[in-house]
């Protein structure tokens, strides 16, 4: 179980290291790579997966409701702890509603389940995100761009992918391939990005840091948990959303706060504090799921 789990984590850390100590040694500029993997290669990659024949999309209901369900029952649960912790709730809920489920979620679902499960963690993901640009930007800025949104890239290739599937419309197989080599550069850039990231890790604010990184994985479990055993959801299913439960702040986080002024050097704390945390977590989380 031990060499399974490691065989899971290490590429995962790995790539992560790797960009940390680059970043250190060149401080690259990533916006722009940032940028490409947003629009164009993981657009690809959520393609692929969701265009795919073995990809049901009637499959995931129950899965994407229960990730509403955490999404959503993770901030409610924060609101409580930021009070009495006398930090400000729109600084310290989003962070605990909104995960990793890119950066981490997509490589360890790869990893521990394969290509043929990596559907169930697009799918978390895309809820994830759906909900981020459209209640978390309404609670930062107390107005969404649904246009925005609509005109999000990846959102365009979900939309169409499903039309693909559903549809039954064929792709030539140069295109097909094509868009899969686009989509497989997605998921080692995010976590090098994510590498980058955490050179920025500020400890002047560690205290929220702290218990926003303790915060995170126990306010999705605590939801997650109870659940998948009323709901019955076993296997694969109970895997993935356990794990989508217990993983970091998103860096998305971050981006936001900064946009809208909401403490971002506080909101950058609990992001990079929680994902640098999350080296504890996931491993023991792994465990208790496979």
């Amino acid at each position: 179980m031990f060499l399974s789990i490691l065989g899971i984590v290490f590429p995962i850390f790995a790539i992560v290291l790797v960009g940390f100590l680059y970043a250190r040694r060149h401080t690259p500029d990533m916006t722009a790579a940032n940028r490409l993997n947003m629009d164009i290669f993981l657009p690809a990659l959520l393609f692929i997966v969701v265009a795919d024949d073995s990809f049901k999309p009637g499959a995931f209901g129950v899965l994407a409701l229960v990730g509403v369900a955490i999404v959503l029952g993770s901030g409610l649960l924060a609101i409580p702890v930021a009070r009495l912790s006398g930090y400000r709730s729109l600084t310290f809920a989003p962070p605990m509603m909104f995960n990793n489920c890119g950066n981490i979620g997509l490589p360890l679902a790869l990893l521990a389940f394969g290509q043929e499960h990596l559907g169930g963690a697009i799918v978390l993901f895309l809820v994830s995100n759906t909900i981020h640009f459209s209640l978390g930007n309404w609670l930062l800025s107390r107005r969404a761009s649904w246009i925005a949104l609509i005109r999000n890239p990846i959102l365009l290739a979900t939309l169409l992918a499903f039309g693909v599937n559903l549809g039954g419309i064929p792709i030539p197989e140069m295109a097909w391939h094509s868009i899969d080599m686009l989509g497989q550069i997605s998921i080692p850039l995010m976590l090098f990005s994510l590498g980058v990231r955490m050179t920025d890790i500020d400890l002047s604010d560690w205290q929220i840091g702290l218990v926003g990184a303790v915060m995170s994985p126990l306010a999705g479990l605590l939801i997650a948990i109870p659940l998948v055993y009323f709901l019955g959801i076993s296997g694969v299913d109970q895997a993935q959303l356990i794990i989508f439960s217990a993983l970091p702040p998103a860096v998305l986080n971050f981006m936001f706060a900064e946009k809208y002024s909401q403490e971002p050097r506080k909101v950058a704390s609990i992001v990079l504090i929680g994902n640098f945390v999350s080296v504890a977590v996931i491993p023991v989380v792994l465990y208790a799921v496979l």
